[in-house]
């Protein structure tokens, strides 16, 4: 049985299954297909904290489901841009379990992490998934996988 680890940018997913089919993602549902195939034995939510209740409560959902949740604040800049990205956390996490797993299953479409996804399968052997909303993934992200698992409607609430 496979040893899985599951790594996910939530805002990422967050925005791109709100801009692409107004829903939210079902992580709940993505953990079943998964685990369906292997043993999921490490899984890390990436998000950002701003402090809200809603946010907190699907935090909650998260760890319940099984994933760790990694939190950074949100941070307002002066000129009004936000600042809270993930990138080089979950690169750097990825990175480290690599080798003691079989296949690295990455919720994104940020094609900033098609380097870490060529590198994980040259470096460490390991299959190197991505889910991600086609139409809104980078090319290189999808090009770089070992496998691309579109997000519809079966991973959607």
């Amino acid at each position: 049985m496979d040893k899985i680890a599951v790594f996910a940018d939530v805002q990422n997913i967050y925005y791109t299954t709100r801009e692409m089919f107004a829903r939210q993602f079902n992580y709940r549902a993505l953990w079943q297909r998964v685990s369906a195939s292997g043993e999921i034995v490490s899984a890390t939510a990436y998000a950002i904290d701003r402090g809200d209740g809603q946010q907190q409560k699907f935090q909650s959902a998260l760890r319940h489901i099984g994933f760790e949740v990694k939190l950074k604040p949100f941070i307002q800049r002066a000129d009004g841009s936000a600042k809270g990205d993930w990138d080089v956390g979950i690169a750097i996490d990825v990175l480290d379990i690599a080798p003691a797993v079989d296949r690295v299953v990455l919720l994104s479409g940020d094609g900033d992490f098609d380097l870490l996804m060529r590198k994980v399968i040259s470096a460490s052997g390991v299959v190197a998934e991505v889910y991600g909303v086609p139409q809104l993934t980078a090319q290189a992200l999808i090009s770089s996988a070992s496998v691309f698992n579109p997000i519809d409607e079966t991973l959607l609430l």
